[in-house]
């Protein structure tokens, strides 16, 4: 658990590597992903699904700083988490959800709760125990799977019949000059078998899916001020600039040059 302090603006790009409940005590908090902004006010929580890259862009107000908790939910707790669920509980069904960002219903006593009762914490810069924070991990969980079903799929997703270890792969791999033969064999799959598993946990082919992840890591290395077009290209996977500059007008509606 994170309690984030800014007195000034500040943005930044947000590489998020692990499932996310950031909730907001004051100031604003826009949050564009995919082109799409969302904005978070004081008392509102949104959760991130991991593995996705967004900018944040932080707001102090003229009489409050911008104040935020973020809670995160790493692997190894939820595999410790889901041994304890009662099978007949668990939803098979549900599928994961494709948006990276959910804001969750506003005004929900548990989730103010949750975050509220940690302030006090972090106002006397006193580091909440172990097992203060494992208490919290849990109730955050029961925040998301009381909110929708749904959820199960995308905070379990190592588990049959949500695993997606071919996602996490490409995520931290996606950067690298590979063939679809070269993937398909360092994740245990022949191609076939490769493009039918991807098939299950995308609606995009996997080269749709590589282009769509180059134009996120690229959106935000140039936006950061990081690199420059031709850099941002290069570095991550495209090949040729001009068909860079194609995609991304398609994708954002506007030129690479233009942000």
């Amino acid at each position: 658990m994170i309690a984030i302090f800014f007195t000034d603006d500040c943005g930044c790009a947000y590489e998020n590597r692990e499932h996310t409940l950031i909730y907001l005590c004051s100031g604003e908090l826009e949050i564009e992903e995919r082109g799409r902004k969302t904005i978070l006010h004081p008392g509102e929580c949104a959760f991130m699904r991991r593995d996705n890259r967004m900018w944040l862009q932080k707001h102090a107000d003229k009489e409050y700083p911008y104040r935020s908790i973020v809670l995160k939910f790493t692997k190894s707790f939820l595999r410790e988490f889901y041994q304890t669920l009662h099978r007949k509980d668990i939803p098979t069904e549900s599928k994961r959800e494709k948006a990276s960002l959910r804001v969750l219903p506003h005004d929900r006593p548990d989730i103010r709760s949750l975050f509220e009762s940690v302030i006090p914490y972090f106002d006397a810069g006193v580091q909440p125990s172990d097992e203060v924070l494992k208490l919290k991990m849990i109730e955050g969980t029961y925040v998301l799977l009381n909110t929708d079903r749904t959820l199960y799929a995308s905070l379990f997703d190592f588990v049959d019949p949500w695993k997606i270890d071919i996602i996490d792969y490409l995520n931290e791999n996606y950067m690298y000059d590979l063939s679809l033969e070269e993937i398909a064999s360092y994740t245990g799959h022949s191609l076939a078998t490769f493009k039918r598993d991807f098939a299950k946990v995308s609606d995009l082919t996997p080269q749709k899916w590589l282009i769509k992840r180059w134009l996120e890591a690229a959106y935000d290395l140039i936006k950061s001020g990081k690199k420059r077009v031709t850099e941002a290209c290069f570095d991550v996977g495209f090949k040729n600039l001009s068909h860079f500059s194609k995609v991304y007008k398609e994708a954002y509606g506007y030129a690479p040059s233009m942000i």
